[in-house]
């Protein structure tokens, strides 16, 4: 592991930035805390907010922690095509009493602001998804001390963060919940994807720089499996939303072991690009029609998501998860932190005592 990273972490864990209002202070801090490195989601909030939470983190732990950014868009949408879905989920916005959003509410997400912000106050890491920033935009972080870190589902990809100048890449395998990170985004690759321990070998032989996995960790023993493969840390999201620190609304955390949702899937429905949710009504009714347009479907839907979380009902929302979600544990965050580092401790003590078969 390179200094740069080894430095932010006591433990090789990574508290995922899940956007949504569940990357909170109180959970980015907690995992900070514990020795873990806590993340901050800015993905849709504004630059202003994004500065208040990190004031928030600050004032609760002196430990490292970072914060994630989704990188601009590029104008791929088709109008008709969003006007389509959005006539299909008129049925949604009536059940609800609500309206749809504006699928042109803007597509930066406020990117060059949220940078400037980050450049003026920096923080110990920043990582990035949905694509690559430009090389000076790394480098002038770098500069500011910042950490650098990118997602990647594909040995092509990485290559593409290193050559960037990234710190390191973030390896996000198939099984992960959430968006995938993928820096294009091909609707004729759905479903395409690359299970982690596979893709942590492809990216080991492609690239230099360390390598964090990601994607259905939720036991320190996993984390062992993903450091034998060569990753130097592990990103966990979904093991953590069911913690009292974290934002999520408690139906959205009792769906993880709710038996009513059996599995989960990549879909487009609630935001126009792929991403791992539990399958619920609103996944079966529109996912098969859902267009590839990010970030038009995303503001089209919001609405309806906030308007089901309200109600407290489940088969509305987008339950984010990644494949492991039934191992959630309903722990604190610092504790959970404590947990995966003993379990990890002990497979890695048996692995090296020859115990991996047993």
């Amino acid at each position: 592991m390179s200094s740069a990273l080894t430095d932010l972490l006591r433990h090789p864990i990574v508290q995922a930035p899940m956007a949504g209002g569940i990357a909170v202070p109180q959970l980015a801090a907690a995992v900070s805390e514990a020795g873990g490195l806590g993340f901050l989601a800015a993905g849709y909030k504004t630059a202003d907010g994004m500065y208040q939470e990190i004031k928030q983190v600050r004032g609760l732990t002196s430990r490292p922690f970072g914060v994630n950014v989704f990188l601009p868009q590029p104008e791929s949408a088709d109008p008709a095509a969003v006007e389509v879905y959005a006539n299909q989920l008129a049925g949604e916005a009536t059940w609800y009493d609500t309206e749809l959003g504006d699928p042109d509410s803007g597509r930066d997400d406020g990117y060059d602001v949220k940078l400037a912000v980050l450049l003026d106050n920096p923080v110990p890491a920043v990582s990035f998804h949905f694509g690559v920033p430009a090389p000076e935009i790394l480098e002038s972080l770098r500069r500011a001390g910042t950490v650098t870190l990118v997602t990647a589902t594909t040995a092509d990809e990485a290559l593409a963060v290193q050559n960037a100048g990234a710190d390191a890449v973030i390896a996000q395998g198939i099984e992960a919940g959430g968006h995938q990170g993928t820096h294009r985004d091909i609707q004729e690759n759905d479903g395409s994807g690359i299970g982690l321990l596979t893709l942590l070998a492809q990216m080991r032989e492609t690239v230099e720089i360390p390598v964090v996995a990601a994607g259905g960790l939720m036991r320190g023993s996993q984390i062992a499996a993903a450091l034998a493969a060569g990753a130097s840390a592990a990103q966990l999201g979904t093991a953590f939303i069911p913690t009292p620190e974290s934002g999520a609304a408690p139906v959205y955390k009792r769906a993880l072991t709710d038996p009513l949702f059996v599995r989960t899937g990549l879909t487009r429905a609630f935001s126009g690009r792929p991403a791992r949710a539990l399958v619920n009504r609103f996944i079966r009714e529109h996912g098969p029609y859902a267009p590839a347009a990010y970030p038009e479907i995303n503001h089209l839907t919001s609405p309806v998501r906030k308007a089901a979380a309200k109600a407290g009902d489940a088969q509305g929302m987008a339950l984010f998860a990644g494949q492991g979600h039934r191992l959630v544990r309903e722990l604190p965050a610092g504790q959970l932190v404590q947990v995966l580092a003993a379990e990890l401790k002990a497979a890695t003590t048996a692995l090296s005592a020859g115990g991996a078969g047993r």
